[in-house]
């Protein structure tokens, strides 16, 4: 089975909280052999479909709504289980799922203006977790940032934390929707208002920086 979910997250926007899923990568990668998989723009999610429809083995598919940039390369294939370095760095490594990619992207340029040189990777995929991806970049960094449009509980943030729990403690700041429902407004205003827009990650950044 495979299943393909629109219009997940805040800026699902003005049909509000019955429509905005925020806790749909928790609810799937609980289940046994689902595997979770979280593209960031068109390009990535049409490779993401074709990848699903060759895979044996039940795939959750997440994508939203908005219009967002797509950036990725059109003729590159879209590998379960392997996440995408969008550029390196060396003092924090910010990891970005969905369409906080874009977000973490913005975030990094202005990153790189305060002299902050960030590590920026896209997790198309929430499970399987590429774990030697990550543990080989935060080993560098020695800090991470987690960005997603979904519950702090459950989500990206919560799979990082319990491999670094387990294989590599590390400073960790998650952006991502923190216990609440959402509500009806326009997508900007609403990733603005629960904290997960382009200048919370640069917050979030700039403190755990400060725990290293």
């Amino acid at each position: 089975v495979k299943i393909c979910a629109s219009h997940a997250g805040l800026t699902l926007g003005e049909d509000g909280a019955t429509h905005q899923i925020l806790e749909d990568i928790g609810l799937m990668k609980m289940l046994p052999n689902m595997t979770v998989i979280s593209p960031c723009d068109y390009n990535e999610t049409k490779a993401a479909t074709i990848a699903i429809a060759e895979h044996v083995g039940p795939v959750y598919l997440r994508f939203g709504r908005p219009k967002v940039p797509n950036f990725t390369d059109p003729t590159k294939k879209f590998v379960i289980g392997k996440a995408d370095i969008l550029s390196e760095g060396k003092d924090v490594t910010i990891i970005a799922t969905g369409h906080l990619v874009w977000k973490a992207i913005e975030a990094g340029k202005i990153l790189a203006e305060k002299g902050i040189d960030a590590e920026i990777i896209n997790m198309n995929t929430i499970k399987p977790l590429d774990e030697d991806t990550v543990l080989k970049s935060i080993s560098k960094t020695k800090c991470v940032v987690t960005a997603e449009e979904h519950m702090m509980n459950g989500g990206l943030g919560d799979s990082i934390a319990q491999l670094l729990v387990r294989k590599m403690p590390t400073p960790l700041e998650m952006v991502a929707v923190n216990d609440k429902f959402g509500e009806s407004g326009l997508g900007e205003e609403l990733l603005t208002k629960y904290h997960v827009n382009t200048p919370d990650i640069v917050s979030a950044v700039e403190k755990v920086l400060k725990r290293k």
